[in-house]
């Protein structure tokens, strides 16, 4: 079941240097939710506050509340693994491990959680690549390794990973940046259908794919050279794209500066 994030008050260390301060924003269940802003304004270290990969940096913290449903995600005793089991990501660059098959890709979370029953895994396999759009294309040939298919494929195939888990939130940090134009439209297809059944974030520097596959938009910002990063404006993207309420918004999206 897809679940609601709330963020309140979240500002992010690396070291003693504060790289983004003081975000509060909500991202409602099965929707896509896109940030966009200038490069070195935050917008991929607040993604991955999310699912508490941003700790994993040396030096790396988060002061501030995080909750899914309810829960907050930074509470002592919280496990990150099954934050990250709950919370997926997905990265800019396909991350298929190269010495495994197709289908061992796929089912390489659900092994490390402990699944041993070959039906099941079989059946999860086929599940999540149908999923992500990628069964008919690999059906034949799932004993090749992973790093066999195309740019595009490896990216299905790393979506079609992160969802055998099951679990209910979908980060994506640009993951059509290394793609050409047809497999970034097979991505955001699949986006589109994904949010039925998750909850999606998105990092993208292209404001023609937040505007095609979002429902809301965050606008991240350097306040000045050296400052952290802040969320300058967050609304439905119909609304950040056509009449956005602060002028810095305005201006990077109509490519004033960025």
């Amino acid at each position: 079941m897809a679940q609601r994030i709330d963020v309140k008050d979240v500002s992010i260390y690396y070291g003693s240097f504060k790289a983004v301060e003081d975000v509060s924003m909500t991202v409602e269940s099965r929707s896509v939710t896109a940030f966009i802003g200038p490069s070195g304004c935050g917008k991929s270290t607040f993604l991955r506050t999310l699912n508490r990969m941003h700790e994993v940096i040396s030096g790396g913290r988060v002061e501030g509340t995080i909750e899914l449903n309810g829960r907050n995600l930074y509470t002592a005793g919280t496990d990150p693994v099954a934050v990250r089991r709950t919370v997926g990501m997905v990265f800019q660059r396909p991350n298929p491990f190269p010495t495994m098959s197709i289908s061992d890709n796929v089912a390489a979370g659900l092994r490390l959680n402990g699944e041993k029953n070959s039906k099941r895994l079989s059946e999860a396999v086929e599940r999540s690549l149908r999923a992500a759009n990628l069964w008919n294309e690999v059906k034949d040939r799932l004993d090749k390794p992973g790093a066999s298919l195309s740019g595009g494929q490896q990216q299905r195939l790393c979506i079609a990973r992160a969802i055998a888990v099951e679990p209910q939130v979908l980060l994506m940090d640009e993951p059509c940046s290394a793609l050409d134009p047809i497999s970034t439209l097979a991505i955001e297809d699949l986006i589109f259908e994904l949010k039925q059944n998750y909850t999606i974030v998105i990092v993208t520097h292209n404001m023609q794919q937040a505007a095609r596959v979002s429902d809301r938009t965050g606008f991240f910002n350097l306040q000045a050279t050296g400052k952290p990063g802040h969320l300058i404006e967050m609304d439905d993207t119909t609304k950040i794209f056509s009449n956005p309420r602060e002028k810095a918004t305005e201006d990077y999206i109509s490519g004033r500066f960025g």
